[in-house]
């Protein structure tokens, strides 16, 4: 069984945090139901795909959230069966449709409500549109990355969507459950993608005082600015990635470039970086990756290759669960499950869901009407 087997959750559709961390919980067994907004070819096999590539493992269904009969059926699956409900909208808009989290945990006092946002909900910020790379600005974290004298540079959204976002959501979710494993309670986990990458770059910040942080963006250890901790270009355009932090380590790294081990005893002098650097250009230059792979195998030289997607896709390297149980496995992702994107269109498999879920049937408990469900009272009349 997997661990989160018996846990439901409801997903309010978003850009790609919330759906990361509804995707977290899928792969660990959590029956996670996706709400999407009206399609008119909803709960049809004619419904679209949407560009969510985050849905494995999750089922659809469309809700018209601007119509009570369809919130009087959201709101009937949080009052009774859900455990958790993850929101990715902006401060107020829960509110907006009646969806208070205090209205809710009224009905439910065991739900989870994980409210994720970009920028923090009490800050000057709170109100506006944002993206990962604007998270990281305000962090102040976007300020350390990248090279000397450059501008910062973003890696990619990883850090705020996913880890900052995505990742501290799904966190959230599973310490307020083991609380409420505790204490038989709900409550709402609030989730914001500012804090979150300056919680992620605590080392950074406390290192502001010390020699591991304490240069200008690009000339730190481990922000490009260290010779032993860098990428290098090979003969053939390819990369080998160099991390000999320890001497042990970059020993072993000049004997395998045949350099002059004398480096050894000069390596932490600041002056000498530059033309360290430059001699470790010069070798890498003179083989390929293979040939310093081939090297560097049978070295503890903290030496490796900088391996490309399409590489590990065509060698058919599989995507594995982020954490792994001894007793209790997640999902089975399938082959090629870090490849093949498993999209999920308004509508698909909710309707099963929703039978598994609360017994429910169309036309007896709810019917679709202009491409969104809609909680019926009884078969011929609509809340």
């Amino acid at each position: 069984m997997a661990p989160l087997s018996t846990v439901r959750v409801i997903e309010l559709a978003g850009l790609a945090p919330g759906p990361f961390a509804g995707m977290l919980l899928s792969d660990l067994g959590a029956t996670v139901l996706r709400i999407d907004r009206p399609d008119p070819f909803a709960h049809t096999d004619q419904a679209v795909p949407t560009k969510d590539l985050l849905a494995r493992g999750k089922s659809s269904i469309a809700l018209d959230l601007k119509l009570n009969s369809s919130r009087v059926l959201l709101k009937s699956l949080l009052a009774t069966v859900v455990d958790v409900l993850i929101d990715p909208f902006r401060p107020g808009v829960l509110e907006s449709l009646d969806l208070a989290p205090n209205t809710l945990l009224a009905a439910n006092p065991r739900l989870i409500i994980a409210r994720l946002t970009g920028f923090r909900r009490d800050g000057k910020y709170s109100s506006r549109a944002g993206h990962d790379i604007n998270y990281l600005g305000v962090s102040g974290v976007l300020s350390q990355l990248g090279r000397k004298d450059q501008p910062p540079y973003p890696p990619a959204n990883l850090m705020g969507d996913f880890a900052g976002g995505g990742l501290a959501c799904a966190f959230g979710i599973l310490t307020a459950l083991y609380t409420r494993a505790m204490d038989g309670k709900g409550q709402v986990v609030e989730v914001n993608m500012v804090d979150g990458v300056s919680y992620l770059a605590t080392m950074m910040r406390l290192g502001l005082n010390v020699p591991m942080w304490d240069q200008p963006r690009g000339e730190n250890y481990f922000d490009g600015g260290c010779p032993w901790y860098d990428v290098y270009e090979c003969m053939d355009g390819r990369y080998m990635a160099v991390g000999a932090v320890e001497p042990k380590f970059f020993e072993e790294l000049l004997k395998g470039l045949e350099l002059d081990v004398e480096w050894l005893s000069r390596r932490s002098d600041r002056t000498q970086w530059a033309p360290l650097r430059a001699e470790l250009q010069v070798a890498f230059r003179k083989k390929t990756r293979e040939q310093w792979e081939d090297i560097f195998d049978h070295k503890d030289a903290c030496c490796s290759p900088v391996i490309d997607i399409g590489e590990l896709k065509s060698q058919a390297y599989d995507q594995r669960h982020l954490v792994h149980f001894s007793k209790t496995p997640g999902v089975t992702l399938g082959q090629n499950a870090g490849w093949n994107a498993q999209t999920l269109a308004p509508g698909n498999g909710g309707e099963r869901t929703l039978k598994d879920w609360m017994g429910w049937q169309i036309g007896k408990d709810f019917e679709v009407e202009n491409g969104a469900l809609v909680k019926l009272i009884s078969s011929n009349s609509k809340l």
